[in-house]
């Protein structure tokens, strides 16, 4: 396994409470090469001289005028001559700061009650924020008891803590930064296949085939199956889908370029903190590509594009800082493990797959940067993955990419093009007759073709810096636990 490695320091600014690096990448090549890409040029954003710059939704438009607006408190301070109360909308980590007459102060009005304030807006004296709301009135429209409250004013919560209440969490200022985090991400991943002349496809949550061939599905059925003769609904046994690719290769037939974007199912009987029952996955395929590296190319613009929309959308939910790249050198990925001096509770020989140790292993040893492994042992990826006929060695064009804390991010391959040694491999595997119709893409019109999957939770542990899956997900699903 040859590697290929780009020396690059990564750094990140937490900005609230979580964060982290994101930077350069690395490729494996032959028996997993690396490849230097990753070089991001964000620029910082102008803000405006308003405060209402940052509130989309909630406020204000000009200076010294009249306004009614709507929002949660963060806190309130009574002095003698004032009210101080800031109130948040959810569209922004700042919040709005309402100076109102003591004598508006009403026991009602608590950390994480829900207001409504009318007022003017007046330009602050004070450094840290452009403007304030002079309220006339404050009318509390749902209350919040601070005592049975679990999150307290000016308290550091956990994320860990916080989890425990996934129906209250996003009233958090770390979860809802999060969330923030997260609609940006979708919109900028929409935006850049659309930019790219991708078609969108919907594919099916219900489905009769299982991608992956692991066995760890959902099944399907009726709560109430009644008088029904047939054992089953659809005639056929059906599952929660764990991969939309195979119904993203039948579109692929007919377009060069489709992706999808939806929820995938995995019964992992596994509570740690890289796995979710219910997650979701970005997921493309090219017609009329050839090579590994045409498509490592599309997997790092639709990474970097994505962080460079975040960045600008979320400035004060990110930051995030870079260097520049260094020339790429390659080693076999084998011999880097085998040379280490630590040791490993799986085996390290050829022909083994990689474990999450030994990809953690691989990334640190790289210069924490993210790392593409290529080309890996036939017997070790599924059957649709090109056979790169290389003998003695024997591997198929199947790409992960590897990245700091995380593991593996995204997965990929070029498909099996030739009919014939796709059919021996499935009829070696048993499943030449399931899978019929998949061969039948072979006989109509069918191009050389790849693609790949990308975990959106991965992707966001890995901008963010969050350790545990869980909290990058608004609820959370995995093993023994399926709250609200």
């Amino acid at each position: 396994m040859k590697t290929l490695v780009s020396p690059t320091l990564i750094k990140c600014l937490l900005l609230i409470f979580v964060f982290c690096f994101l930077e350069t990448g690395v490729l494996f090549r032959g028996s997993c090469l690396v490849y230097s890409w990753y070089r991001p040029s964000f620029r910082r954003m102008r803000w405006s001289s308003l405060f209402c710059w940052f509130f989309p939704i909630l406020f204000i438009h000009i200076c010294n005028s009249d306004e009614k607006t709507f929002g949660w408190v963060r806190s309130v301070r009574s002095q003698k001559k004032a009210l101080f109360l800031d109130v948040n909308d959810g569209s922004s980590l700042r919040s709005l700061q309402v100076v109102a007459d003591p004598g508006l102060a009403h026991r009602r009005l608590t950390f994480g009650s829900a207001v409504e304030i009318s007022g003017s807006l007046e330009k602050s004296l004070h450094e840290k924020q452009n403007v304030e709301l002079q309220a006339t009135e404050v009318l509390v429209v749902g209350e919040c008891d601070p005592l049975n409250f679990p999150f307290k004013v000016k308290e550091r919560h956990g994320l860990e803590y916080i989890r425990q209440f996934p129906h209250l969490r996003c009233k958090t200022n770390t979860f809802s930064s999060l969330l923030r985090v997260r609609s940006a991400a979708t919109s900028a991943i929409h935006s850049f296949f659309k930019e790219n002349g991708f078609v969108h496809i919907h594919t099916p949550i219900i489905t009769s085939n299982d991608c992956e061939g692991a066995g760890e599905i959902f099944h399907v059925e009726v709560s109430n199956k009644g008088d029904q003769d047939e054992p089953y609904f659809f005639s056929v046994p059906a599952f929660l889908t764990v991969s939309g690719q195979l119904h993203l290769e039948v579109m692929a037939g007919a377009f060069p370029c489709v992706y999808t974007f939806g929820p995938t199912f995995r019964a992992e009987n596994s509570q740690s903190r890289r796995h979710l029952a219910e997650f979701y996955m970005v997921e493309a395929e090219i017609s009329f590509i050839r090579s590994l590296e045409d498509l490592m190319v599309v997997m790092e613009n639709l990474f970097k594009a994505t962080t460079e929309r975040i960045l600008a959308e979320c400035p004060h939910d990110i930051e995030l800082y870079h260097k520049h790249v260094a020339p790429g050198h390659r080693v076999r990925t084998i011999n880097i493990l085998t040379h280490s001096s630590q040791s490993f509770a799986f085996k390290v020989e050829w022909g083994n797959d990689l474990q999450t140790e030994h990809e953690n292993y691989l990334v640190k040893h790289c210069g924490n940067v993210p790392v593409f492994v290529i080309n890996y042992p036939y017997e070790l990826k599924p059957f649709y993955a090109r056979d790169n006929s290389d003998q003695p060695e024997h591997t198929v064009a199947a790409v992960d990419l590897l990245v700091p804390g995380i593991g593996e991010l995204f997965g990929g391959s070029l498909r099996e093009e030739q009919q014939e040694m796709l059919r021996a491999r499935l009829a070696r595997a048993g499943m030449e007759d399931a899978y019929q119709w998949y061969l039948e893409l072979r006989q109509f019109g069918s191009v050389p073709h790849g693609g790949f999957g990308m975990g959106f939770e991965r992707y966001l542990q890995c901008v963010l810096g969050v350790h545990n899956i869980k909290d990058v997900i608004p609820f959370p699903r995995f093993s023994h636990s399926c709250l609200l």
